[in-house]
């Protein structure tokens, strides 16, 4: 029997896929896609859905898919960067192909709220070859990761849903719809698809160029990319996504003009064609990057036609789209209440929390390094990255998850000393142990401490793999001499005696590691 929830956009993905009969959940947290892993793990005992948070988004891909291979449904969960991590897995599957339905949901982070980038995955779903679908509410979101499931074990294909952050940390009423029972065990008799040696692969690869044709006329004929047509054809509007929902309030819902609404890719080249012959000019409206744009445009553009958006100025290239940026770049007086935007409230930098043992750890830090003179410390992603801002003014770079141990390696070859690398203990666990292991192999002079604070305490204080005297087992078993194994609890009253043992291990012209251990304090709020 249907029931109407409130949902966030996350959160309605997630009940869709549980709708849906998944057997499984698989994601890393990272803001703005956690709380669609979360909603499953509160619920996955009841359910009978395996959900636990993985390593990284590469080890969740990979876990799902061989859930698919098994014949089950399931899905993963991570934000737009994670599927950087995830690629390798992500693409290949396209190749393979899946067994059980398997829906990869990314949240994607316009305007980086909390991300280095605002990547589009769009892009991905594309080199993939593979669906993509998007949904401009809540109710999309639901409705589209049930059809996802099914789009998926009909083309036997991984299908992409793309979020963003406004449509996953809001919320609205769902009317949510009947369950699908789960799929038994059912493992491929011939593994031949699932197996990519070249002679395998090349077979594959052809396989799947040939299913572009279907994908594109699906696009076409789906509901997810209704055609309106409108009273005023000077002008067309193209929108994607949650850009609908800013067009429709900068219109009061009653669009004057013929729009083209892109909810399902690969892009649908038919109707983008009708809308072209329908008007005089183009306008597109993306949330993220000109990915319809481009393809419309072309090399030479479309002949007695212009089009309009982000790579001519119409809209602006960065940043989150919102209603007021819709109405000025169609050239239309902004509407009393639609006015402020980002750009007119006071920027207010996050801080760390108050009590919290990264700020001791940086200011034990700062003083061990300041008898080296002014060293530049590299650092990671997480609440530690923090340490940027005054009055820490502690680190000096955070460009991906691990890359605080591989950099400064790199920077130690380059003949930089002392060398310091600053990362957590989740980020450790996530990639930052193979740089630990590539340098430890090669003894190179630098040292890394790790911030084991319990917990990945930047997303929400979800379980760690590395902590306590796992992290020191992992440590000394990537081959660390014990000797230059140090462990302190980080605090100010302590800083002197912490700090000569910090300066001890950069003189050492090794490698060596610092474990600075003291729990999250949003973990201890929470009784931990």
């Amino acid at each position: 029997m249907a029931e109407r929830e409130l949902l966030l956009g996350d959160e309605a993905v997630a009940l869709g896929a549980i709708h849906s009969g998944i057997s499984g959940a698989y994601g890393y947290p990272g803001t703005p896609s956690t709380e669609l892993f979360e909603y499953i793990e509160g619920v996955a005992q009841q359910e009978g859905i395996h959900a636990v948070w993985s390593a990284n988004e590469k080890v969740a891909y990979e876990e799902a898919l061989g859930m698919s291979f098994a014949g089950k449904r399931a899905i993963i969960s991570m934000k737009h960067v994670g599927l950087n991590v995830a690629a390798d897995a992500f693409v290949n599957s396209g190749v393979t192909g899946v067994n059980g339905g398997l829906v990869l949901c990314v949240a994607d982070d316009p305007g980086m709220h909390s991300s280095q980038n605002e990547q589009d995955s769009r892009f991905y779903a594309k080199f993939a070859l593979v669906p993509c679908l998007e949904p401009a509410d809540q109710q999309e979101a639901y409705d589209m990761s049930r059809e996802a499931f099914e789009l998926s074990e009909r083309t036997k294909l991984p299908v992409v849903l793309r979020l963003v952050t406004r449509l996953a940390h809001s919320r609205s009423g769902v009317d949510t719809g009947d369950r699908r029972p789960k799929n038994q065990l059912n493992p491929p008799a011939d593994t031949f698809n699932f197996t990519l040696l070249p002679t395998n692969a090349r077979v594959m690869y052809d396989r799947l160029t040939r299913k572009q044709p279907e994908l594109e006329a699906d696009s076409n004929n789906s509901r997810w990319n209704p055609l309106v047509d409108g009273a005023d054809r000077s002008r067309g509007i193209l929108v994607n996504g949650i850009a609908w929902n800013y067009l429709a309030e900068v219109f009061g819902g009653a669009v004057p003009h013929p729009v083209l609404r892109v909810g399902q890719y690969p892009a649908p080249f038919g109707k983008i064609r009708s809308m072209l012959e329908l008007v005089d000019e183009l306008v597109v409206i993306e949330e993220g990057y000109p990915f319809l744009e481009e393809m419309i445009r072309g090399v030479a553009g479309v002949a007695g036609k212009r089009i309009r958006g982000k790579l001519d100025g119409t809209v602006p290239r960065c940043g989150e789209m919102t209603p007021t940026i819709v109405a000025r770049s169609l050239g239309l007086a902004v509407a009393q209440g639609l006015a402020p935007t980002l750009e007119t409230i006071p920027n207010r930098p996050p801080t760390l929390c108050p009590g919290c043992a990264h700020g001791d750890a940086f200011l034990v830090i700062r003083q061990a390094l300041a008898a080296f003179g002014d060293v530049k410390m590299f650092s990671d992603i997480g609440c530690y990255t923090l340490g940027f801002y005054a009055p820490f003014n502690a680190i000096h770079s955070c460009v991906d998850m691990g890359a605080s141990i591989s950099m400064a390696a790199g920077a130690a070859h380059a003949g930089q000393h002392p060398c310091v690398a600053a990362i957590g203990d989740s980020t450790f666990g996530h990639s930052g142990m193979t740089g630990l292991m590539t340098a430890i192999r090669e003894n190179v002079p630098f040292t890394v401490v790790i911030l084991d604070n319990g917990t990945v305490a930047m997303t929400g204080t979800q379980k760690t793999m590395c902590t306590g005297d796992d992290l020191v087992k992992i440590v000394l078993g990537l081959g660390l001499d014990p000797e230059h194994l140090k462990i302190i609890e980080p605090h100010r009253a302590r800083a002197a005696e912490q700090a000569a043992i910090i300066s001890a291990e950069i003189d050492y012209r090794g490698t060596s590691v610092i474990i600075a251990r003291r729990p999250c304090v949003q973990l201890k709020r929470k009784g931990a």
